[in-house]
This record gives structure tokens, sequence and C-alpha cells, in this order.
């Protein structure tokens, strides 16, 4: 005998069915959330090297392409000159930054293969997986893009300082009768003074240079990072089938996720080249758009200028892509759990007092 819509056995499989269709549909906002908290969390743990990263790329703005430092010179340098607050220049509009594109990347990422794959049944999983990754961090972009022009020209100042002794002895690279910005307090000092001086193309400076890098590289990690989890899942199965063997989710993401982000980051160097030079170089104009500084790099500096900073760039993108993952899988695992839970009580409660008002009446 079928059960009727008043009994327990109903209003299970009811809340049961709800469950199962809310992932996908209605708590796509978790990921959102879960997205920004760990984006946020893997910045603020790797921007000392981040700030490596971007003064050894900007060297040829600052100071010309002559004698440029390696990483452990920058390292001493940063250090001599600024002590460790000079590390953790810019970390405000970073970490900002971060919260942005940290939730629209996991959230659309979440949304937009799902519908890809419902809308193109033919389109393959991984170029779904490209694609998601690539609309999700655009549509950060636009806030992206203002917090890391702030972030970048606050690294390479350093203390107000070591800033004002590189601009008065003319170390500076830049066109003649051209004049550097001037030193940035903070945050909104920054946006402010960008603002004034260049106006809202000043704080979308180098915006294209950004998604030619962001938008590949975004693509190529949730890519790499689920071929990495198909293949990780393939060898457990044809490996160890009959181990009671469990990994745990935050785990798994964090290995897979800082390899993922390793090889995303060396692939799209060159692209993080162009951008950090042109939004370093304020009203300098040292490069005259995205092609110019493509040509210049090369002619001047040829391969290896198109992959400095590679080393440090994949020394904060692997650890800062795996604390990122490993966030994100742990606040899944933790907190969904609990969620569907709660949500399953809650509308068990509700048939249930559907239930006996039917009665009632």
């Amino acid at each position: 005998m079928a059960a009727s819509a008043s009994s327990p056995e109903a209003a299970g499989d009811s809340g049961t069915a709800l469950s199962d269709r809310r992932p996908k549909n209605f708590f796509v906002w978790r990921e959102f959330v879960w997205g920004a908290l760990a984006g946020a969390f893997g910045e603020g743990m790797m921007h000392p090297i981040d700030t490596l990263k971007t003064r050894v790329q900007s060297q040829a703005v600052i100071t010309g392409t002559q004698a440029q430092k390696n990483i452990l010179q920058m390292v001493r340098t940063v250090w001599v000159a600024d002590g460790l607050g000079g590390f953790y220049r810019g970390i405000i509009p970073g970490v900002t930054g971060s919260l942005a594109t940290g939730a629209t990347y996991f959230g659309v990422i979440e949304s937009t293969k799902t519908w890809l794959e419902e809308v193109n049944p033919n389109l393959g999983g991984h170029w779904s997986h490209f694609i998601a990754g690539a609309v999700g961090d655009t549509l950060g972009s636009f806030v992206y893009v203002p917090c890391e022009v702030m972030k970048q020209r606050m690294q390479v100042q350093g203390t107000i300082k070591s800033w004002s002794s590189t601009v008065m002895k003319g170390n500076v690279s830049q066109k003649s009768g051209m004049h550097m910005y001037g030193y940035y307090t903070g945050m909104f000092q920054a946006g402010h003074s960008i603002w004034k001086e260049q106006g809202l193309k000043g704080l979308f400076a180098g915006y294209w240079s950004t998604l030619a890098r962001d938008v590949p590289f975004a693509g190529l990690m949730v890519t790499f990072y689920e071929a990495l989890k198909d293949l990780t899942e393939h060898g457990r199965q044809k490996f160890t089938p009959d181990t009671d063997l469990h990994i745990s989710s935050s785990f798994e993401g964090f290995v897979l996720g800082g390899l993922a982000g390793g090889f995303s980051a060396y692939l799209t160097t060159p692209l993080d080249v162009i951008k950090t030079r042109m939004q370093v170089q304020g009203s300098a104009m040292r490069y005259n758009g995205w092609l110019d500084a493509f040509r210049s790099i090369w002619v001047d500096e040829g391969l290896n200028g198109m992959f400095k900073g590679s080393v440090p760039r994949i020394i904060w993108y692997v650890p800062a892509s795996a604390l990122t993952f490993m966030a994100v899988e742990f606040l899944r695992g933790h907190f969904n759990e609990k969620l569907d839970a709660d949500v399953r009580e809650v509308s068990k409660l509700s048939i249930d007092t559907s239930s006996k008002i039917r009665e009632a009446a």
C-alpha cells in the first residue's frame, strides 16, 4: 500500500527529495560564501610572496631594465629597506579583491558548469569547467582589478622613506615630463588619489591585460583541478578497489589545488608580467597598451623577461591555491551537511504541521 501524504514515510521522502534538489538550485549562495572566505584566506596567508613577485616583475618600470634583482636579492632588499611591514604593503586591497573574485569564481563555477552541461550535453566536462571558471573570474574582475591596481602600487612603494628615496633619485623609468604617483597611506587614500589623478581609467589600468591573464588562468586551474580529481579517483578504483582507505576532501583539495594552481601559474606568467607592468607604471606610461608592452618586453628582455617572476609566482600560487581549495572543501564538507540537515528538519516539520491541519479540518 502506498504511503499517504500525511504519513512519516511520505514526509521523509519529500524532505529527502527536496534536499537532493537544493544543492543545484537553491543553495548556490553557499559556494559564493565559501569561495569568498577561502580566497581571502589564501591571499592573506601568501601576500608576502605576492609582494616579492610584484617587485621582481616591476623592476623594469621602477628602476629600468639593467641589473635586475633575483628573488633572493629582492627578499634582502625589501627587508633592509622596509622591514617586515614591506612584505605586507597592500594586503587590505589584496584581501578585498580576493573576497570578490573568490566568491564569483566558486559560486559561478558551481552554477554555470551544471547549466552548460544541461544546455549542451555534448560539451565535454573539462570544457564546461574551463568556461565556468573563466566566466566566474571575469565577473569578479570589476572589483578585483581596482583592488589589484591599488595593491600592486602599494607593494612596489614599500615604506614612505624608501619610496621618496626612489623618486627623488630619479630611479623611476618613465617618459620625459611625466611624474610618478605619490605615496599611498592606505587603500581608500590610494583609490581616491588614483581617481583624482587618472579617473576611472587609472583604477582599471591594465584591465584587459588582467582579463587576458586571469581568464585563461581561471579556466586552466579549475580544469586541471577537476582532471586531477578524476585521475585520482580512477587510480583509487584501479589500484585500491577493495580497501576502506578514505582521503578527506580537505586534504585532496590541498594537494590537487596546489598542483592545479602551480601548473596554471607557470603557463600564464608572460601574461602576468605584462599586466603587472601596465598597472604599476601609473601616468609614466612606459607602455602604450598590451601589444606595445608585449613587444617591448620581448625585444628588450627576451624570453627571460616574459617569464620574469615565474618562481615567486609559482611559490605563491601553489600554497595559495592549495589553501583556497582546502578551505572550500572543508567548508563544503563541514557546513553543507549541517545546513542540509537543518533544512530537512524544517521541511519535515512543515509537512507534519500541514498534515495535522488537514486532519483537523
